[in-house]
């Protein structure tokens, strides 16, 4: 293939492995030469390593490990919720970088108010999930609940591999906690940094308001596309979707 190469970002203690299925659909939907996922520190294989309390810190370190696995600049992104942070400020650091964005279901100062960032139903579960220690099982079904919509659908599968990941590589109360005050902390531009950018939001999300996507899409003037059912994970609930939104766009 001799399209771009794309680097794929998650959320707040996400890792890599939660992207599924989604990142060779992806190549072939965009023809990409390369996918690539990175972990934000904290997360997945990165799970050791103290989570910075700072998105512009998470960037930085996205950008040493581009580096150190070779990978050429610019590169195309498609990062979620936290992970689409991290991308504003990567382009603000490094504007050359970056070719162009896909941003999906984040939220962003000073655009969004706090209620909209992160909706009052899920603050009591949030805390238990911090403050707490649940089984790896119960923690990921209660994270899917927050972040799905997929009716009809069978998680037994999905929920045994989450609790695995959790197993393997431990997300601490700790980092929880740090991503969540960096992602709180998190200023963006009031003008588009990106050279190309489309934001795409769940209607459904019960995790962050929608409006948080079209207002960012109204003052950045930039393309936004809206799923009309799928929760805050939507490549998760329906990655064919975001795959069509994507190769139309590119």
């Amino acid at each position: 293939m001799n399209g771009p190469t794309w680097v794929m970002l998650r959320g707040l203690t996400r890792e890599s492995r939660h992207w599924g299925m989604f990142a060779p659909l992806l190549a072939d939907a965009v023809a990409a030469a390369n996918v690539v996922t990175l972990d934000l520190p904290g997360n997945g294989a990165l799970h050791a390593l103290r989570s910075p309390r700072s998105v512009e810190a998470m960037a930085a370190h996205c950008r040493d490990e581009l580096r150190q696995l070779g990978v050429a600049t610019p590169v195309h992104v498609l990062a979620m919720s936290l992970g689409a942070m991290v991308a504003t400020a990567w382009t603000l650091a490094a504007p050359d970088e970056i070719a162009a964005a896909v941003l999906i279901n984040t939220s962003m100062r000073p655009f969004n108010l706090f209620h909209q960032r992160l909706r009052p139903a899920n603050y009591t579960t949030l805390l238990r999930l911090a403050l707490t220690r649940p089984s790896a099982a119960k923690r990921e079904r209660a994270v899917l609940a927050m972040t799905s919509h997929a009716l009809g659908r069978d998680d037994t599968a999905l929920l045994h591999a989450w609790a695995g990941y959790q197993r393997e590589c431990p997300v601490t109360a700790a980092n929880a906690l740090r991503q969540l005050w960096a992602a709180a902390r998190f200023r963006a531009p009031l003008a588009n940094p990106f050279r190309r950018a489309l934001l795409l939001g769940s209607v459904a999300d019960a995790l962050v308001d929608v409006r948080c996507t079209q207002q960012l899409a109204r003052h950045w003037s930039c393309e936004s596309r809206l799923h009309p059912w799928a929760g805050h994970d939507l490549p998760l609930d329906d990655a064919a979707w975001v795959a069509t939104q994507v190769r139309n766009w590119v």
